[in-house]
């Protein structure tokens, strides 16, 4: 049988796709061999959030191709979707599959090797089919991520993801559900639920949302913890908020996007709400949860951000004090509102910018996890690692701490309840382990 490598790049709808296409190969009856290696078919899943991430796809065709020139070379996903003509024309792939077409990978290999030409790229805009993919284990061992969503209709000036995963399609809470029984009964402990745009679960459902999933999810026997992907603030409202909290297996570790915290660049990002409206949902969660891990990503360098609209992020962060953020400089992508608007700031105003608020979130994040010491706290171990010559098993909080015991015992898989102590190295502390769950 024919030898397959896969290369993923992107989110982690992204990996959980490329693990999906895996699987199918694998009980085919392909052999799966590493990227590195001489292979039959090489598999990039692309992705194109930005224009280094179109040049990252590239390379990895480029190099699938000079590994073994007589191999097909499949170029999968977001890329193919925003730049088809262009690869059409690229020597160093054969054969493109966009996406809401992976779950067909067998069936288009097979056309392809007897000569059938067959349509692989659909016009992800105009379909309301979601794509089912369906996995049984992942890279990690403890944790699952599962996608329930796919598409946004969002539409922020700077980001091209609408035009390549089109508009919003919600997977069936019972397929998600029934995904999941399997994932448990594997051994998975704890789940992450993902998607494009998560907050937009079920608009396309009759009588689902998110908050009815994660309620289905928390019935499932064998699943201890429920992690959520990426939100939305507007989500966050009294009741979602209560109802979660009100979950033992819930994880309240919330990435809510926020990207500037000035109204005005808020406005020109097309982001739908305002930098006071992001502060009530941090409110609404430190009401309801003891000490939940709120996280975000931001954007520095938008076009036309001053340094009155930049001053006006930094203060915001101060006050709303998250545990992490991710800090990102604009990049200009082709095919966005955004690259046409006038005032595009200089990359060295960017670079000086982003140092600014990464020195900021350094010290939030250290006073985040200096008010958890003495806290009792439960975490899943997850692998060892030797830091300083000490032997530890590390892990992860509710909150996503991420945690390091000593133990003669090997509690990998193990949920263990610990006091947190010291700080070993950045963004990862001691714990003392009490007893296991």
């Amino acid at each position: 049988m024919k030898k397959v490598a896969l290369h993923n790049l992107g989110c982690k709808v992204n990996a959980y796709e490329t693990e999906g296409m895996q699987q199918m190969l694998e009980q085919a009856g392909y052999e799966i061999v590493p990227f590195e290696e001489k292979a039959d078919i090489y598999i990039v899943n692309t992705c194109s959030v930005t224009n280094i991430a179109d040049r990252k796809s590239r390379q990895m065709l480029h190099r699938a191709k000079k590994q073994n020139p007589e191999a097909l070379v499949v170029a999968v996903g977001c890329y193919v979707q925003t730049a088809e003509a262009e690869l059409r024309e690229d020597a160093a792939v054969d054969l493109l599959i966009g996406n809401n077409r992976k779950k067909d990978l067998l069936a288009i290999l097979k056309a392809y090797e007897e000569g059938v030409d067959e349509e692989t790229v659909i016009d992800i805009n105009h379909t309301k089919e979601y794509e089912n993919m369906t996995v049984t284990k992942t890279a990690e061992h403890t944790r699952a991520y599962v996608k329930v969503q796919d598409g946004c209709n969002q539409f922020c000036s700077y980001c091209v993801i609408p035009y390549a995963r089109g508009r919003v399609r919600s997977r069936e809470s019972a397929d998600v559900c029934a995904e999941i029984r399997e994932l448990a009964a594997a051994g998975y402990r704890e789940v992450v639920l993902t998607g494009i745009h998560l907050s937009s679960y079920g608009v396309d459902l009759e009588g689902e949302n998110l908050l009815t999933l994660i309620q289905a999810v928390d019935g499932i026997e064998g699943i201890d913890r429920i992690r959520l992907g990426s939100l939305e603030p507007r989500i966050i409202t009294e009741e979602f908020a209560e109802m979660l909290a009100k979950m033992p297996k819930f994880c309240p570790h919330f990435h809510l996007s926020l990207q500037s915290g000035c109204d005005a660049t808020l406005k020109r990002m097309n982001r739908r709400y305002t930098a006071e409206e992001y502060a009530k949902s941090c409110e609404l969660l430190r009401e309801k949860f003891a000490h939940p891990a709120l996280t975000t990503d931001v954007i520095v360098g938008f076009p036309g951000e001053t340094e009155e609209e930049f001053a006006e992020t930094v203060e915001f962060l101060k006050r709303i004090h998250l545990f992490e953020t991710h800090i990102f400089k604009y990049s200009r992508r082709k095919g966005t509102r955004a690259a046409v608007m006038e005032h595009q700031v200089p990359e060295q105003i960017k670079t000086e910018r982003s140092h600014v608020l990464l020195a900021l979130d350094a010290a939030h994040s250290r006073q985040y996890m200096e008010e958890l010491r003495g806290q009792q706290v439960e975490i899943l171990i997850e692998e060892n690692m030797v830091i300083d010559g000490v032997e530890y098993q590390v892990g992860h909080t509710k909150e996503y701490i991420r945690a390091a015991v000593i133990s003669d015992e090997d509690l990998t898989n193990q949920i263990i309840t610990a006091v947190i102590g010291d700080t070993i190295e950045e963004r990862l502390c001691a714990a003392k382990p009490l007893n296991r769950i």
